[in-house]
Formats: structure tokens, sequence, C-alpha cells
């Protein structure tokens, strides 16, 4: 399953498909922006065997020039994807697909620290079961709580992952 409905906060069991979509949608934003490109990541839940997770698939890519990000918005638009600057997250530009929303693009200038951070978590995830679960727990209780209000759920979350990314 993917798609999350505007405003809404719920979490599916993991599936082997959100690599298989993770991989195919790799693929079409390499053949339309590739020369771009220093490389594109799994992020997020999703990428994480055996995590529950929002089911979007989250996309980062290592562009060369942050200052040419906005010029990859003609190409990934004809995949279905809309551009929404840089002023959503930091440092980095912002694409989203499909209402309901299923990909999202986090655009990023190779060496960035929040991608850096984003990568070590996830690796963190993947190597240590216990954190995996711990995590999880934690993540079934904030979209419990929070079911419509994807801000606080996200929030919620933050000490836990400064945590994780201060263990190593």
């Amino acid at each position: 399953m993917l798609g999350l409905p505007r405003g809404e906060v719920f979490l599916v069991p993991w599936s082997n498909e959100w690599r298989t979509e993770f991989e195919t949608e790799r693929q079409h934003i390499q053949d339309l922006i590739g020369p771009c490109i220093h490389r594109v990541h799994h992020i997020g839940s999703t990428a994480i065997e055996g995590l529950c997770a929002k089911p979007i698939i989250d996309i980062a890519i290592e562009i060369h020039d942050f200052s040419k990000g906005e010029k990859c918005a003609p190409a990934l638009e004809k995949i279905g994807y809309a551009y929404r600057g840089t002023n959503v997250l930091p440092d980095r530009h912002y694409f989203n697909k499909g209402e309901p929303r299923t990909h999202q693009i986090h655009m990023y200038e190779t060496g960035n620290r929040y991608l850096a951070e984003q990568l070590r978590f996830r690796d963190c995830l993947r190597r240590n079961e216990q954190q995996r679960r711990e995590y999880e727990r934690l993540k079934l209780a904030l979209a419990s709580s929070n079911s419509n209000d994807k801000h606080k759920y996200a929030d919620g979350k933050t000490e836990f992952v400064r945590a994780i990314l201060e263990k190593g």
C-alpha cells in the first residue's frame, strides 16, 4: 500500500513493495535528471526492513550544485512530482507526488549535514534490531496520539533520533 492522505498520520507494516517502488522510481529519476545527480538514496522508515511506516517513499537525491535543484523541477513534473521549493525543509529542495501523497524527494547538495544524519540514522536502525523495535513502539504511540497532526508526530521522534545519532 502506498499513499497518505493530506492531514492524516497512520502507519502500516513494512512491505517489500517499498523497496521495489523505490528502485523503479530511482530509475525514472536517473533517466530524467541523471547528469545533475551524484547519488540517489532510499531514506525514511520505508527504507528499513521490518519497520512500520507511513506509506510514503522518501527519496534523497544528492546533486552536485544546490543552485541547480530548481532546474530539475520541469523534468520531475513529467513523472508527477510537484516542486515545493526550498523553504519547506532546511537546506533542501522538496518535491512530492500524488494525492494521496505516495513519494517525496529531498534534494540536497552532496555533503549536506541533514542528509548525512538521515543516512546514519537509517543505517543504525538497519543494523540494530533493538533500536528499530524501540523506534517502532515510539512511532506507533505517536501515530495513535497524533493521527491528525504530522508536525506533532514528527516532533515527538526528534529526541529519539538525536539519541541514536549521538550513540553512533
